[in-house]
């Protein structure tokens, strides 16, 4: 009996001494992970509890933009100027709003069922959100923009040529776009009264309006190179502003009217300069090596602002009209994949160079509104498929 009650006290206190033990390595454990959270409570455990926040909180600020909003959701959506007081966009798209013109606006931003092959050209009222097609429906278009009064418009198209769109051309490798023949057209925001304002073979296209009203700038081949040229708003009084051999294109007018800037890419190599002209022959351009150049109305005191070798393109000129936002690829370093596209402020001079964009893929074709205090642009941020673009608006902050 008394063995029994031996045996029985000892396993007690064997238990005891057992979940005493336990109790030291547990305690022990619970120092060493405390230590280490103390060591590691800025990184870790935040990263691990919140991991959207701290990536999204990494982002680099959009200062200068304040109360970004999406205008339009699907497909291609590009190239949106504002008219003159400041209320629509004219823009081009691949989405299929309305059936054919005549049809009236559409009371819609979002992709409907089905799209189109090429682009199709649109005019947005943005107090209603109603969207209306402006081009024939035929052909492709590119390059919208509204007279002064915003009661026509003027785009370039080839539903002259052909109901079709044109066959897109072959990558190989790198960025390629087709000069198709393109003629530039007025019409009224109702889609009605269309006149043709240019009539020679090839390309003619990138046409935008002076401020004052009184002059197109526009890029065409007609002379056997690509270069800026300028003209009455009824296509009379033609001139050529640009002669320097290469691609020189995508014009617009400083806020006085008295200067433009545009993009340019000047082949000095004789390898590159016969591969220019081999493109050219071929009613193709390969826009890898953009830089921003500005110059007088008349052509004259042209003079080159950015200098970094990279594809610099859509330069617009800031209210102030010393300084121009562009869209460029100067910081993608990659060696491999496709490049990406952001937002930068610049001056004239070249100098003070600002980053303004971090979000998304590609952002470009920039335009603020006449009075100043509004940023359009278009981008691939908040995409839900490859290939998608939309138009955003946002306030600008200075």
């Amino acid at each position: 009996m008394r063995e029994t009650v031996r045996r029985k006290a000892l396993g007690v206190r064997g238990g005891r001494s057992l979940l005493f033990i336990m109790f030291v390595l547990l305690l022990l454990a619970a120092l060493v992970w405390a230590a280490s959270w103390n060591e590691e409570s800025d990184l870790t455990p935040h990263a691990s509890r919140f991991t959207p926040h701290v990536s999204y909180a990494a982002e680099p600020v959009e200062r200068h933009l304040a109360n970004i909003r999406q205008l339009t959701f699907g497909r291609q959506n590009a190239e949106a100027y504002f008219s003159f007081d400041g209320t629509k966009l004219i823009f081009q798209s691949t989405n299929d709003w309305v059936t054919g013109r005549g049809e009236g606006p559409v009371p819609s931003r979002s992709a409907g069922k089905t799209g189109l092959g090429c682009y199709q050209m649109y005019v947005m009222d943005l107090d209603s959100g109603t969207i209306r097609l402006v081009s024939t429906g035929a052909g492709t278009t590119t390059c919208g923009y509204f007279y002064p009064g915003d009661r026509r418009v003027l785009y370039s198209s080839t539903h002259l040529v052909g109901p079709n769109c044109p066959p897109k051309p072959k990558r190989e490798g790198r960025y390629r776009w087709a000069l198709d023949d393109y003629d530039i057209f007025s019409v009224r925001v109702d889609g009605q009264q269309v006149q043709r304002l240019t009539a020679t073979p090839g390309y003619d296209a990138e046409a935008t309006i002076s401020p004052d009203g009184k002059t197109i700038v526009f890029t065409s081949v007609r002379d056997g190179d690509l270069d800026v040229y300028a003209m009455n708003l009824d296509g009379t009084h033609l001139r050529r502003l640009t002669d320097e051999f290469g691609y020189d294109g995508g014009p617009f007018f400083s806020p006085d009217s008295r200067r433009i800037v545009y993009r340019a890419s000047h082949p000095r190599d004789p390898v590159e300069i016969e591969q220019y002209k081999a493109l050219l022959a071929e009613r193709l351009v390969e826009p890898g090596q953009l830089e921003i150049f500005v110059m007088n109305a008349d052509g004259t005191g042209k003079r080159q602002v950015t200098a970094n070798g990279a594809s610099n393109f859509a330069p617009f000129f800031h209210p102030d009209g010393q300084r121009i936002v562009f869209s460029s690829n100067q910081h993608d370093s990659r060696r491999e994949g496709p490049p990406t596209f952001h937002l930068y402020l610049i001056s004239d001079a070249g100098t003070g160079l600002e980053r303004l964009t971090f979000t998304g893929r590609f952002n470009s074709f920039p335009m603020f509104s006449p009075d100043g205090k509004q940023l359009v642009w278009v981008s691939d941020r908040n995409a839900t498929e490859r290939g998608e673009f939309n138009i955003f608006l946002a306030d600008w902050v200075p």
